[in-house]
């Protein structure tokens, strides 16, 4: 029985964990869990997997927790915020961290649990757009396994498996071309956050659909393929694949290509790291042949989503400029969602906060955080004036 914590039990990846959990009786005991404002869920989830540390967003969350909790509270620990979350992420009895919080404040408590020797199921896209380098340095010195949920990345991590990563020629991540694929780049100013949370393949979080929307997501891949599979960016593209069915592919020197299919249910890839390194019969998942008439491929149409160039600008420079890339898009993706900003406007505040970023080293994950607290910051500003302009 593997024992582990999530982080993020109340999002969706976090919910369809779980869900692999109740698939697999008797393969896994969850010891404690971190969500945020949903009370009533995260309440449900404790007395269901009965975790003995549970972390919530606020005190007044926890002291919500506790009343629906009633006598079900006096064997669970209750926490809440920053340190809350690193409770969960460094509990003693847990083998396993599922890191599926959004946003960049999942990273210090994942990087304790890395310290702590624990493996990573790694949804959470910010501790490597962030922070890659810090953290695989630590993935190195202290010998964990960092698995990839992202479907993407953990179709190249099972494609990879018994190859030779200096006989791979490229990795090619596909993107199903989101809600605008076929929008004219005149139509997308106008366009609302109600088209743009419309995704064609995916039900996700808001946020991470609309960075599928603007491609900002697939920029957010090709850094985390950087740094988790070691190849340099010459070496790693993005095709636009409308059915997403292929979920990636791995092209060798030799000219085959191994392509890992499914279908467009997350549980697969959350299944596959739980359980790795073995295989474990099917949870539920599985490709509907039958509906599967054609595979199509596209190239990336770069005028209409600038966001994936600029996030390869940001891996090509370095240093902090991923972190600001990342702070950049959350802060422009709470605006347009708001109707503070534009569509096309999220890339404009992505690319001002990419130029007026000072340029230093990252060499911590106090290093990181400062480049975070600092991008937010310009980023803000760039919203105001936007919307002044409007």
């Amino acid at each position: 029985m593997k024992r582990i914590s999530i982080l993020g039990c109340s999002g969706s990846i976090g919910r369809q964990c779980l869900s692999v959990v109740d698939s697999l009786p008797g393969r896994f005991k969850v010891e404690a869990i971190a969500g945020g404002s949903n009370i009533s869920l995260i309440a449900e989830q404790a007395k269901k997997h009965k975790p003995k540390v549970v972390s919530v967003a606020t005190e007044e969350a926890a002291r919500e927790l506790c009343k629906i909790l009633d006598g079900h509270a006096a064997d669970i620990e209750i926490v809440f915020g920053a340190e809350g979350m690193e409770r969960v992420a460094t509990d003693p009895d847990s083998e396993m961290v599922v890191s599926a919080t959004v946003g960049v404040v999942g990273l210090a408590a994942t990087y304790k649990a890395i310290e702590l020797g624990k493996d990573i199921a790694l949804a959470n896209k910010e501790v490597l757009v962030a922070a890659g380098e810090v953290v695989m340095a630590a993935v190195a010195r202290h010998g964990v396994r960092l698995l990839p949920v992202d479907s993407e990345h953990n179709a190249i991590h099972q494609c990879l498996r018994g190859e030779e990563t200096a006989e791979v020629r490229r990795l090619v991540l596909t993107a199903s071309g989101g809600p605008f694929r076929k929008t004219p780049l005149a139509d997308l100013e106008n366009v609302t956050p109600e088209q743009a949370l419309a995704h064609p393949n995916w039900k996700m979080g808001q946020r991470i659909t609309i960075d599928s929307a603007t491609l900002t997501n697939k920029g957010f891949e090709v850094i985390e393929a950087r740094w988790l599979f070691g190849l340099n960016l010459d070496k790693i593209e993005v095709v636009v694949h409308p059915q997403s069915t292929i979920h990636s592919m791995v092209e060798f020197v030799d000219g085959s290509i191994l392509a890992q299919l499914g279908p467009t249910d997350m549980r697969m890839p959350i299944q596959y790291a739980l359980t790795y390194p073995q295989r474990v019969a099917s949870n539920g998942c599985a490709l509907d042949w039958r509906a599967l008439r054609h595979l199509d491929f596209e190239e990336v149409p770069t005028e209409k989503f600038p966001c994936l160039s600029l996030a390869k600008h940001a891996l090509r420079e370095g240093g902090a400029l991923p972190c600001a890339l990342n702070a950049a898009d959350e802060i422009a993706v709470a605006a347009f969602l708001e109707r503070k900003l534009s569509f096309l406007g999220i890339a404009r505040v992505i690319e001002r906060v990419l130029e007026r970023m000072p340029r230093m080293a990252m060499r911590s994950i106090e290093d990181v955080l400062a480049a975070d607290f600092e991008a937010r910051e310009i980023a803000r500003e760039e919203v105001s004036r936007k919307k002044a302009t409007v």
